[in-house]
C-alpha cells in the first residue's frame, strides 16, 4: 500500500481526495498541494494509466509554477483514471460526474490536460461554475485552441537561445508528443524560421532530415490521424526520436519520457521541457554535464496557467498573450542568469525562485 505521506513536505500537499462514483465508473484523484497564494489552478489529466504519484507530482509543478509567475494561486492537479477518447456521450457523463464530486472543494479551479479540452472544461463550468480554458463562446479563452503553452515555451526558447548564441532561424527541432503543445511550439517556432525535423505522438513518429511540413502535419493530425502515417517522413521508431541530432528537443507529452537510461543518447543543445515532469532528476543532470541546455518545466511551460489566471479574472486573449510573453521571458532570464552565476543546474536556479515566493505567502497567511 502506498505511504502516501512519504510525498509530503512543508509545503504540501494540503488534500488528497479519493473521487468515486460506480453509478458513472467515476475513478479519481484530486491533489490539492498548496494555496497560500490563493485557489490552486492545475489541469485535469484522463488517461487510464494516472497514478496518484503522477498527481502529486503534478500537483506540486503547479505550485512551484504559479508562484514562478507570480499568480494569485496555488497549485493542485487532478486524474481521471479513464480512456479519453471514449465516446463523447460517456465522456460527457463522467466529466460531469467528476464535477459534481468537486462541488464542495472550493480552493480548486479546473483547467485542461492530457485528455481533456475547452468542452470538458465547459461541462465542469456548467456544474460547478469554477473552471478556466473554456470554449470563446461562453466567454473563455480556450488556452489549447490559441497555443498559450506553446506561445510561452517560445518565449523561454528565444530567451534560452541567446545565452548559447544559437540562432533560431534554420535551427532544428525535435518535438516529441504533437498534441496541443507540441504542433503549436513547432508553429511559432517555424515563424522565427527554425526547422522541424521529426515529431512523434502515441502511435508513432516520422522524420525528414530536410524538414517536416508543419502546415500539413497540423492538418493531417486535425484529421484524427497518428504523425506514423503521415508522408512528409520517414517512419522512426519512437525509442529512436530520443537520439535523433538536433538543436532543440521538446518533450510535449507525458512524464518521465528522458531518464538515467537514454539521457545520453540525447543530441540537442536545449532541452525545453513543453510538458510537466518529463524528466527525472538524474536524466537532467546528465544533460548538464554533456553542454545540453535544460529549460525547466515550472517556468517554460507556464503559458497556460498564465492564461487560465488571465480568463479567471476576465482578462482577454491579448492581454493573456501579453501575459505570457512578459512573465515567462523575465523568469527564464532570471532562472539562466543565476545558473550561471552561481553554477548551479536551471532547476535548482528556478527551485528557489519559485520556493521564495511559495514560502512568503505562506508566511503571510494564517491557516487557522
Amino acid at each position: 500500500m502506498t505511504d502516501i505521506f512519504s510525498f509530503a513536505d512543508d509545503l504540501g500537499p494540503e488534500k488528497i481526495i479519493y473521487l468515486y462514483d460506480p453509478s458513472t465508473d467515476l475513478k479519481a484523484i484530486v491533489v490539492i498541494d498548496n494555496v497560500a497564494a490563493g485557489p490552486g489552478i492545475g489541469g485535469t489529466r484522463m488517461a487510464r494509466d494516472v497514478s496518484l504519484e503522477e498527481c502529486i507530482r503534478l500537483a506540486r509543478a503547479m505550485t512551484l509554477k504559479n508562484a514562478a509567475a507570480s499568480l494569485p494561486h496555488g497549485g493542485a492537479k487532478s486524474v481521471i483514471f479513464a480512456d479519453p477518447k471514449m465516446p463523447r456521450d460517456e465522456k460527457e457523463r463522467l466529466i460531469r460526474s467528476f464535477a459534481h464530486a468537486l462541488a464542495d472543494i472550493k480552493d480548486y479551479i479546473i483547467g485542461p490536460d492530457m485528455g481533456t479540452d475547452e468542452t470538458c472544461m465547459a461541462w465542469i463550468r456548467d456544474v460547478i461554475h469554477r473552471s478556466v480554458g473554456l470554449p470563446r463562446e461562453i466567454g473563455g479563452i480556450p488556452l489549447d485552441e490559441i497555443g498559450a503553452t506553446a506561445f510561452g515555451l517560445t518565449a523561454a526558447i528565444d530567451v534560452a537561445s541567446e545565452f548559447i548564441d544559437l540562432d533560431l532561424d534554420g535551427a532544428r527541432v525535435v518535438v516529441q508528443g504533437f498534441g496541443s503543445v507540441g504542433a503549436h511550439a513547432a508553429r511559432f517556432l517555424g515563424e522565427k524560421g527554425a526547422v522541424v525535423i521529426a515529431a512523434a505522438d502515441s502511435g508513432g513518429a516520422t522524420l525528414n532530415p530536410d524538414g517536416l511540413d508543419v502546415a500539413a502535419l497540423v492538418d493531417w493530425k486535425r484529421a484524427g490521424r497518428s504523425v506514423l502515417e503521415f508522408g512528409g517522413g520517414r517512419t522512426l521508431a519512437p525509442d529512436d526520436l530520443v537520439g535523433v541530432a538536433c538543436d532543440i528537443w521538446i518533450p510535449a507529452a507525458r512524464p518521465d519520457v528522458l531518464t538515467e537510461d537514454n539521457a545520453a543518447r540525447v543530441q540537442a543543445r536545449i532541452f525545453a521541457e513543453g510538458a510537466n515532469i518529463p524528466a527525472t532528476p538524474g536524466a537532467e543532470r546528465l544533460l548538464a554535464e554533456r553542454g545540453v541546455l535544460v529549460l525547466p518545466d515550472f517556468i517554460a511551460n507556464a503559458g497556460g496557467v498564465i492564461c487560465g489566471a488571465e480568463e479567471y479574472r476576465g482578462g482577454t486573449q491579448q492581454s493573456a498573450f501579453d501575459a505570457i510573453d512578459v512573465k515567462i521571458r523575465c523568469n527564464m532570464r532570471e532562472v539562466l542568469e543565476r545558473s550561471r552565476a552561481d553554477g548551479i543546474l536551471p532547476r535548482e536556479a528556478a527551485l528557489r525562485l519559485a520556493e521564495i515566493r511559495v514560502r512568503t505567502a505562506m508566511a503571510l497567511r494564517k491557516s487557522y
